[in-house]
C-alpha cells in the first residue's frame, strides 16, 4: 500500500493520475517483454523502465500491476497486449491505491504542517518495502512501483538496492526514470532494461482525444508538433501562458545571429524568481529543440560547422546546473544563452 494520495505530485494537475488509465496507447514492445515472462514463467524480478516524462511509463506501469495483481481473477492474454478489465477488484483496488500487495514509492505530497517533498526519502522506502516481509494477501504476486528513480536521494536509492538484491518470491519491482543512465549503477545491474519511446503523432492524437481537451484541432496539432511525443508536454504546451513563451522564445532565436537585447532582457526578467521555475523548464526545453532542430538541419555542412552550436549548449547545461544548485539568479543565465547562441550562429555561417 502507499501513502495517502492528497495533492498528489505525481499527477498533472487537473487530468485524471495515470494509475486511473483503463487503456495504454503504444508501446508495444515494452508489454509484450512482460507477458512473454509471465507466460514463460521467467518474469524478471526488476525492470528500469526509461523515458522522457510524459510518453506513457508510468500508464505503463501501473497496467503491469494491474495485470500482475489480478490474475487469480483474469488469466493472462494471449496476445502482446495487456489487458486490464477495469471492473475487476484488483484494478479498481490499484486505481484506488488500495490494495495490500502494491507499493507505490514516490514524492510524498504536501501536508498542512510540510511542503511537498523534492526527493524519495530512506524513511519513505524502508517503511513501504516492509510490505515485502509478509506474504501476499492472496499468495499471488507483490508489485513494487518506483516513480520515479529520479527522484531517489542516495540512502533511499541504497534502501531500495538492498531488496533488489536478495528479492523477494514473487515480487515484481517497476522503476521508472525519466534518465536511466543516472540510476545508481548497483541498481541498473540488478534490473531488465525497458525504454519506452515517445510517442508517434498517431498515438499522441489518439491519447488527446480521450482527454477531452477544450482546444481546436489546429492547437492540438501545434502542441503535438513541439511535444517531441510527450502527452504531458503537448498539453502544457496548449495553456495560452506557455503557449506565448513558447512563441516568444522561437521567434528571438529565428532571429539570430541578430539578437533583440530589449526583448531579451524582458524575457529575463519574466524567467526570474522561484515561481517561474516551470517557465525557465519550458524556456530551456524551446532552446534545446531549437538547438537539436539546428544541428540536424546542419548535418551535412560537417562536425567542423556545427561544433560552435554544440559547445554552447554543452556550455548552457552547465550554467544551469551551476544556477540551480547555487541558487542563482536566472537573468544573466537567460541572457548569457542568447549571447553565446548569437556567437556560435555566426561562427557557423561563418565556417
Amino acid at each position: 500500500m502507499s501513502e495517502d494520495a492528497g495533492d498528489e505530485p505525481d499527477r498533472l494537475a487537473g487530468f485524471a493520475h495515470p494509475r486511473e488509465a483503463v487503456r495504454l496507447v503504444g508501446h508495444h514492445e515494452a508489454q509484450s517483454a512482460i507477458l512473454d515472462g509471465l507466460r514463460q514463467g521467467k518474469l524478471h524480478h526488476a525492470w528500469l523502465i526509461g523515458g522522457p516524462e510524459g510518453i506513457g511509463k508510468a500508464t505503463f506501469a501501473y497496467m503491469v500491476a494491474k495485470q500482475l495483481l489480478g490474475l487469480k481473477d483474469s488469466p493472462t492474454p494471449g496476445g502482446d497486449r495487456l489487458a486490464v478489465d477495469p471492473a475487476r477488484q484488483a484494478s479498481r483496488l490499484v486505481s484506488n491505491l488500495a490494495h495490500p500487495d502494491l507499493v507505490v514509492l514516490r514524492r510524498q505530497p504536501a501536508s498542512d504542517k510540510k511542503a511537498a517533498a523534492t526527493m524519495i526519502a530512506v524513511e519513505t522506502v524502508r517503511r513501504a518495502l516492509d510490505v515485502f516481509a509478509s506474504t501476499p494477501a492472496d499468495g499471488g504476486w507483490r508489485v513494487c512501483i518506483v516513480d520515479s528513480a529520479d527522484d531517489l536521494n542516495a540512502a533511499a536509492a541504497n534502501a531500495l538496492l538492498k531488496v533488489l538484491e536478495e528479492p523477494p518470491a514473487r515480487a515484481v519491482f517497476l522503476i521508472l526514470a525519466h534518465q536511466p543512465g543516472r540510476v545508481l549503477a548497483t541498481i541498473r545491474s540488478r534490473c531488465r532494461k525497458l525504454a519506452l519511446r515517445p510517442l508517434a503523432d498517431a498515438e499522441m492524437e489518439t491519447v488527446l482525444d480521450a482527454l477531452s481537451l477544450e482546444a481546436d484541432k489546429a492547437a492540438i496539432a501545434q502542441a503535438i508538433a513541439l511535444a517531441d511525443g510527450s502527452v504531458r508536454r503537448a498539453i502544457s504546451r496548449l495553456e495560452p501562458e506557455t503557449a506565448a513563451l513558447i512563441g516568444g522564445t522561437r521567434s528571438l532565436l529565428a532571429r539570430l545571429p541578430d539578437m533583440d537585447v530589449t526583448s531579451v532582457l524582458a524575457m529575463s526578467d519574466q524567467l526570474a524568481g522561484r515561481a517561474a521555475e516551470a517557465d525557465f523548464a519550458v524556456f530551456l526545453e524551446t532552446v534545446e529543440d531549437w538547438v537539436r532542430q539546428a544541428l540536424h538541419a546542419n548535418l551535412a555542412a560537417g562536425a567542423h560547422r556545427l561544433a560552435p552550436l554544440a559547445e554552447v549548449w554543452d556550455k548552457t547545461a552547465r550554467a544551469v546546473r551551476e544556477t540551480d544548485t547555487l541558487n542563482l539568479d536566472r537573468r544573466p543565465l537567460v541572457l548569457s544563452i542568447f549571447q553565446d547562441l548569437s556567437e556560435a550562429v555566426s561562427r557557423m555561417r561563418a565556417a
